[in-house]
């Protein structure tokens, strides 16, 4: 790795037209568990002007409806002012809803099929996900993406304060940390942009958001002379959210998890029932990376796991710190591997996740939240007693 480097991070806050589709789709997953925990979900989202369509395939005891539940969620945003042509009361709702497929389904349940070699529950799909952790912050996350996120969440924040009335949903975020023999030591720019009402002046802008968010959210220590505030570069953002652009569920995979530091298996998460390893293993992973880190045996690690659709246990477990391990490789995944089941039934129970907790993940990252089961370190105590 180089001595020194930049690298960066962005986030997007909850009213950006991808957010407002991973929101979407969340809160339908949400309220589908809160009345059949055995849920089948996926929901998938696309938000453009004033349309909102929602698709994929969901099988459940629920009774919903579908056209509240969209409304509430765009009103939780805050898409509700007169002159918005997305607006929670305005917007026209497509459903193209069906019920899961019975070859997917049988390939899931715990119980015998033709052709499927066990009854225990299987992965919903094949893919491969991965968990990252390091030292770098208090969440055990890359520096980088938890600014980004904190950004964002402070800018929100002072949104739906009412403190100014100039702020509109729409908004991004992206940090740049130059880091020295693999620590972070320099805020090098700071790159926010935010959706305004057309009577602001862009100085008001960019003095008010350097004043009371970036100097409030980074620390003085890492911020110089030479760090740079790109607030609103482009000098007007007005026209915003999915009147401006498109939305998509599951567009934001890398601000979703580790701003590019960590790899990513492809699969995206709002909208999917923890039987989607795409989603419920990623969690896993996240778990025992942070785990691993919080045990001392590694101050950064990635971890991979891979499954076979229908399948009960993982094609594949990896460990990799990074050269940073107390002790080989090899025999952290062995310890691994004692104290973690890998099985989607064992996730889905260990983590507790047929909830209604998933729209608490849909903005500013999956992960280095406080309070989410997966963001424990209640097993590291058992990781070093394993190895």
């Amino acid at each position: 790795m180089a001595q020194s480097f930049v690298f960066s991070s962005e986030s997007v806050g909850e009213g950006h037209p991808d957010k407002v589709a991973d929101l979407i789709s969340d809160s339908v997953l949400d309220a589908c568990l809160a009345q059949d925990r055995n849920s089948r979900v996926a929901c998938e989202t696309l938000v453009k002007s004033n349309q909102v369509v929602v698709a994929g395939e969901i099988t459940t005891a629920a009774k919903l409806n579908y056209e509240q539940i969209i409304r509430a969620a765009i009103r939780d945003i805050g898409y509700v002012n007169d002159d918005d042509v997305f607006h929670a009361d305005k917007i026209f709702v497509q459903n193209l809803l069906t019920r899961q497929s019975p070859d997917i389904s049988q390939g899931v349940d715990a119980r015998k099929a033709k052709g499927k070699k066990t009854a225990e529950q299987g992965a919903g799909d094949q893919g491969l996900m991965f968990g990252y952790a390091c030292k770098e912050t208090p969440e055990l996350m890359p520096a980088p993406i938890m600014f980004a996120h904190r950004l964002g969440r402070g800018l929100t924040k002072i949104r739906k304060s009412g403190r100014v009335k100039w702020l509109r949903p729409d908004a991004k975020s992206q940090v740049s940390i130059r880091y020295e023999n693999g620590k972070p030591v320099e805020v090098v720019n700071v790159v926010i942009s935010t959706q305004h009402t057309a009577d602001v002046s862009h100085d008001e802008i960019c003095n008010f958001l350097i004043k009371n968010l970036v100097k409030q959210v980074i620390p003085a220590r890492l911020l110089s002379k030479k760090t740079e505030y790109l607030i609103n570069p482009t000098g007007r953002f007005v026209v915003g959210g999915p009147e401006g652009d498109s939305g998509l569920t599951g567009r934001k995979i890398i601000v979703d998890t580790y701003g590019g530091w960590g790899r990513h298996g492809g699969g995206a998460f709002s909208g999917k029932d923890p039987s989607k390893v795409d989603r419920s293993a990623a969690y896993m992973c996240r778990w025992v990376a942070k785990n691993i880190v919080a045990a001392g045996l590694a101050t950064r690690v990635e971890l991979q796991v891979a499954y076979a659709i229908g399948h009960p246990k993982p094609v594949s477990v990896y460990v990799d710190t990074q050269g940073t391990g107390a002790v080989s490789d090899e025999k952290i995944a062995r310890a691994v591997n004692r104290v973690f089941s890998f099985k989607p039934a064992d996730i889905v129970s260990e983590l507790r996740l047929l909830q209604p907790i998933y729209r608490k993940t849909t903005n500013y990252g999956h992960f280095g939240k406080a309070g989410l089961p997966w963001e424990q370190t209640n097993k590291a105590a058992a990781l070093r007693a394993a190895l």
